[in-house]
């Protein structure tokens, strides 16, 4: 079996990665980032192509997909607001082109849109079901949800076999950015002070469980193009979440909060994960393992 992952470089795609080379899988990659054969071959990568996910780029690859997971595209909400143009450039742009590449191509191959909680916005009731209306109110919301009524037009209209996971909260050893990541950083220093109420929900799911679900999602795809939760199905306070992290660094500290809000940032997140245990699958591994497990990684990669 042949893979392609775009955006194999970043923290999602290596992951992705390792899973189907693991498999047996020949895997390739396209995205951004100047790998060694030695540093992509780690992560079971066969091949590599660093450049802009275009038509003409993903022509490069080496070999025929059977499936391809496209997690390539923005990967922050901030940044979006700040961006909005480069987000929808690396976002929907780049969706058009895996689309016409599998659509001129690769008809019979499979795709796996990697989406995002974002498009549902300000949730109106918990947990969020994927028949829930859509209203993202950030850009990098709004340009995955753009990305997804690409996937399904082309599903339905040139008969492709495209599914979309909507994930939520991926955390994990060496994502080195976002909550855990800025937190681990900030109480080491020894400062508990942190953007927010504390009692804004997310629902965090770890990168491994993730990655399990978006393979699955590839033998579900078909021209209905369906979509699926990626989450636990647990929602979390942040000031519970960071309580958590300072235990498990063994920090003497009580998180404390200055009571702000992000433009483009709801509060609360909680993933109805009906269909995806429809399919087969839950969340292994608990976050409270997870989080002993990202705080013991940070302190090795730290010092």
């Amino acid at each position: 079996m042949n893979v392609l992952v775009t955006g194999a470089y970043g923290f999602l795609g290596r992951n992705v990665c390792r899973l189907f080379a693991d498999a047996g899988a020949n895997v390739s990659g396209i995205g951004h980032g100047d790998w060694s054969f030695s540093e992509y071959s780690a992560y079971g990568l066969k091949s590599w192509v660093n450049a802009d996910i275009t038509l003409d780029a993903l022509l490069k690859c080496s070999t025929a997909p059977d499936i391809i997971i496209h997690c390539a595209g923005g990967s922050s909400v901030h940044a979006s607001v700040m961006h909005p143009i480069a987000d929808f450039t690396a976002t929907v742009s780049s969706t058009y082109a895996v689309l016409e590449y599998l659509k001129t191509s690769f008809p019979k191959a499979k795709l796996v849109y990697t989406s995002s909680a974002a498009v549902y916005g300000c949730a109106n009731k918990l947990p969020i079901s994927e028949s829930d209306a859509l209203h993202p109110v950030s850009p990098y919301g709004l340009h995955k949800l753009f990305s997804e009524q690409l996937c399904r037009n082309y599903a339905v209209n040139h008969n492709l076999d495209i599914a979309i996971v909507r994930l939520f909260s991926i955390y994990g050893p060496s994502l080195k950015k976002q909550l855990l990541w800025d937190a681990c950083k900030r109480l080491k220093s020894g400062d508990s002070a942190f953007f927010g109420t504390g009692n804004e929900t997310r629902d965090w799911l770890h990168v491994k469980d993730a990655v399990h679900l978006l393979a699955l999602a590839a033998k579900h795809a078909d021209n209905t193009c369906p979509i699926v939760n990626g989450g636990s199905g647990m929602a979390t306070t942040n000031q519970a979440l960071l309580k958590q992290l300072t235990l498990a660094l063994d920090v003497p500290l009580e998180p404390r909060f200055n009571q702000l809000t992000r433009p483009g940032d709801p509060q609360h997140y909680q993933a109805d994960i009906a269909i995806a245990q429809k399919w087969g699958w839950n969340a292994q591994i608990n976050l409270s393992e997870g989080v002993k497990e990202y705080a013991k990684w940070f302190s090795e990669v730290t010092g």
